[in-house]
Formats: C-alpha cells, structure tokens, sequence
C-alpha cells in the first residue's frame, strides 16, 4: 500500500476510533514523537493506548485538512474540534512496506501561545485572515 494512501486510511480509522484497524498501519516497534509535550511513544502497544485511552474517546472528530506524500514521508495537517477547544496537529510520518514506523508530531491548539506584543504593529490576526482567505490545497 503506498505511503499517502496508508496515512489516509489511518487518520480515517482514527475518526472511527476503529483501534484494532488503526494497529495494523503501525509497526510493532514504531516511535513517534511529540515534541510540543516532551512525549516520545515507543511501539504499536502504546501509540494505540494512548490514543485510545478516555481522555480522547469523546465525541470528537477528526478532519484531514491537508496531506503531502514525498517517497516514505507523508505530512498532514488535522484538526480535531471539542466542545471548548480546537487542535491541530502537523505529523511527519515515515512508512516503510505499508507500515508507520515513525513519526513527529506537532499538536497545539490555535491561539495557545500568545504573540509578543512587540510583533503587534507588525502583523495580523491570523484567524480573522483564515476566515476572509481560507487555505487553498
């Protein structure tokens, strides 16, 4: 199965939060990192307890945004709106023989840092620009 097309069909399981689909693109062994949270995941075991854990098992879904495939690299962008909170995340994911055997990933919520004030003068809201421009793929 080609890298883009694994990726797809994971983040796809994810929203399904169909666990046992989910296990079979990722590698017994496989490390993902993510670094915002100082967290890095060792093995298919874990990668699927934690994301199937409680805390995540709420009324959420996810949306696919954007997806890039380069070779064994895939990018993708998400989003996963809750109740009072919105995440995205950006993952960096390396596929081998139609498995993840790494991956980095990058979640945040829109809005959690806050700007320096200095750059004030300098830039725009980046929200009121995604409404009036939203990104093209």
């Amino acid at each position: 199965m080609e890298p883009l097309t694994v990726i797809t069909r994971l983040w796809e399981r994810i929203d399904a939060r169909d666990w046992p689909a989910v296990s079979r693109f990722i590698a017994e062994d496989a490390v993902i990192e993510w670094p915002v949270s100082g967290e890095r995941i060792v093995g298919r075991d874990n990668f699927i307890a934690v994301n199937s854990d409680e805390a995540y098992t709420d009324e959420r879904s996810v949306e696919l945004l954007r997806i890039l495939a380069d070779g064994d690299v895939v990018v993708t962008e998400v989003e996963i709106r809750q109740e009072h909170v919105v995440y995205r995340a950006v993952s960096l994911w390396t596929v081998q023989d139609g498995e993840i055997v790494g991956a980095r990933e990058y979640w945040t919520s829109p809005g959690q840092d806050p700007a320096p004030r200095w750059r004030a003068a300098l830039v725009e809201p980046l929200a009121q620009h995604l409404a009036e421009h939203p990104v093209a793929d």
